[in-house]
């Protein structure tokens, strides 16, 4: 199987076109030959209307073409009724959608008003309580057809009344019946997804799109690859339309690198016909960023470029993540990389003169090697080259008329066939702009390309010359290491986007939380809102912090409550204390030191 039709030549995939609302009064079309759409969703509490109606034109403002508001209840479904007619009676035709998760009744009554619904699988029929059970083939078709009788009145009313769907699976809210069947992995987010598909087609309805977001890129990046390959094998008319996303991808600069790395590597490949990017700001604040993200497209893949394909191996499975196999190189007397070696992080000379008088001793963020004193071999993967010998570090020579992706994906293509296994330096640019790029391009370029190498598993050491800061720039490479989850080198945050679900104020506590525990180098901490993705999404993270009542805390060690109906009040210092019993808690050093140049 493939999920696109090379892995050096960008072409976008070809899917159906799915009507949302009335394209000539303001709806949109996602797939076809149309342009990528963008999308957001709402914070603030759907059943206050004003609110709703203030924040829908405010992100309209700034280019959002489609806007989703919760629905967890009836009563806030039936309220969509008054949030669209006063959008309606200001002019604003936007599309808006209905989010649904545990309550069908609610889909049935939010259908009425919006031009789109989302269900999530693993919630819409079904209640998690992540229960061990042995299925038998009877037990599981007859839980499938429950699934089935359930979901079936929304897809009649969406095909009577010419509304939308989205089928947006979540890594963190799988079934119990697909978990026990498939575990937590990519193969069952698409066999949950296609099990509502299938109800779809039954009853001739085709006017949905997929999604399989996740918040590990790596995770999120293999289950689109793996599901846009099963849609492909299971013929033509399955090629529906797919919206893109790292779910609970954070705040900040780390935010927008997860977001870049997981819809920047699917978008360069040709996948995807909308995207949001789930910040924990304020809704507005997304829209750029998908916007600056599109931008970068067109110049990281040379769409319609001039240079033909010249390799047709694959140099990596795409469905099974798995780092590269290299020999062990020294590339100084203390660093070494390659083989088991963390993928190390490399600097210019002259980054490196700016730098090394900041870098205190105990500093996790510090180069480990200097570009210029390595002894690498450059090369160009579209042309002839010997090099002798596995242990030689190579590298994609500068100045070679191919987009960075495609070109690092050619030389280990090149290297396999040739039986070699080197160990690879990655760049983020294979030239650098005449005029310096914006720190956000910059940002979003890095994390795209070595982000996607990383994923793809290539990669033992990296170079970021695209942010011609010194400091930002060496910051920037440990940043997308830690979000490609390569390295870890401080506190990992998994914290959702918020919406009307959430049970406290996201950007807060969430601020709140960083500054007592940022210093806690490995530690992966989840701040969700609300019980709808948390113990899932929360699978890999040490601890979390889930809104489980108005002003009521939960903690969890992974995916195990342990704690409930804490005072928000006191919930972050119960949080600490739970990270100090269970060994994980460090104090901080004290205040001082220096900074990074820029």
């Amino acid at each position: 199987m493939q999920y696109c039709s090379s892995p050096y030549i960008h072409a976008r995939r070809r899917s159906r076109a799915v009507v949302v609302g009335d394209p000539a009064r303001g709806g949109v079309i996602i797939g076809g030959d149309h342009p990528v759409v963008v999308q957001s969703m709402l914070t603030c509490d759907t059943m206050d209307t004003a609110a709703c109606v203030r924040d829908t034109l405010a992100l309209v403002a700034v280019g959002c073409q489609m806007v989703r508001i919760t629905a967890p209840t009836v009563r806030d479904a039936a309220n969509l009724e008054h949030i669209v007619r006063a959008l309606r009676d200001q002019g604003c035709r936007v599309p808006i959608v209905a989010d649904i998760h545990f309550k069908p009744e609610a889909a049935i009554e939010a259908v009425k008003w919006v031009e789109k619904i989302r269900v999530n699988p693993g919630n819409y029929a079904d209640r998690k309580k992540f229960a061990v059970k042995e299925y038998t083939d009877e037990a599981y078709a007859a839980e499938v057809q429950r699934m089935a009788e359930a979901f079936t009145p929304l897809v009649l009313e969406c095909k009577r009344l010419h509304r939308a769907l989205r089928i947006g699976t979540n890594h963190g809210s799988l079934s119990d019946r697909i978990l026990n069947r498939f575990g937590d992995t990519p193969l069952g987010m698409v066999e949950s997804a296609l099990e509502f598909a299938r109800v779809c087609r039954q009853h001739d309805y085709h006017n949905f799109v997929f999604s399989m977001k996740a918040s590990n890129p790596k995770v999120m990046i293999e289950c689109y690859r793996l599901l846009v390959a099963t849609l492909d094998s299971l013929g033509p008319d399955w090629n529906y339309p797919i919206h893109l996303g790292v779910t609970e991808a954070g705040e900040g600069e780390d935010g927008r690198i997860k977001s870049a790395i997981g819809i920047g590597s699917l978008l360069c490949d040709g996948l995807g016909d909308t995207i949001r990017v789930s910040l924990t700001e304020d809704s507005p604040h997304e829209i750029p960023v998908c916007r600056d993200l599109l931008a970068q497209v067109p110049v990281l893949t040379n769409a319609g470029g001039r240079w033909q394909q010249v390799e047709s191996d694959w140099p990596f499975d795409p469905f099974s993540y798995a780092r590269r196999m290299t020999p062990e190189i020294e590339l100084s007397p203390q660093v070494k990389c390659g083989g088991e070696q963390l993928i190390r992080v490399v600097v210019t000379e002259s980054t490196w003169e700016k730098v090394v008088a900041k870098i205190r001793p105990k500093d996790d963020v510090r180069p480990e090697a200097v570009y210029e004193h390595l002894h690498v071999a450059e090369l160009d993967p579209a042309g002839d080259f010997e090099i002798h010998g596995d242990t030689q570090l190579v590298t994609v020579k500068d100045g070679v008329a191919l987009p960075p992706i495609a070109a690092f994906r050619l030389l280990t293509a090149r290297l396999k066939r040739m039986g070699r296994t080197n160990p690879i330096l990655l760049k983020d640019c294979l030239s650098c702009e005449p005029v310096p790029l914006e720190p956000k391009i910059a940002l979003l370029r890095a994390a795209a390309v070595i982000g996607t190498l990383l994923a793809d598993g290539i990669g033992d050491a990296i170079l970021v010359r695209g942010e011609r800061g010194a400091g930002q720039s060496l910051r920037l490479a440990y940043n997308v290491l830690q979000a490609a989850g390569c390295r870890s080198f401080k506190t990992d945050y998994v914290a959702c986007p918020s919406c009307g679900r959430t049970l406290f104020n996201l950007q807060t506590v969430t601020a709140r939380i960083k500054a007592r525990t940022e210093h806690l180098k490995g530690v992966k901490i989840a701040i969700m809102g609300c019980i709808v993705n948390g113990p899932g999404e929360m699978a890999d993270a040490d601890f979390g912090y889930v809104g489980g009542a108005p002003s009521k805390i939960n903690l969890y060690v992974g995916k195990t409550p342990v704690k409930f109906n804490i005072p928000e009040a006191e919930a972050v210092d119960r949080l600490v204390d739970l990270i100090k019993e269970h060994g994980k808690w460090v104090d901080p050093e004290p205040a001082g030191g220096t900074t990074l140049p820029a």
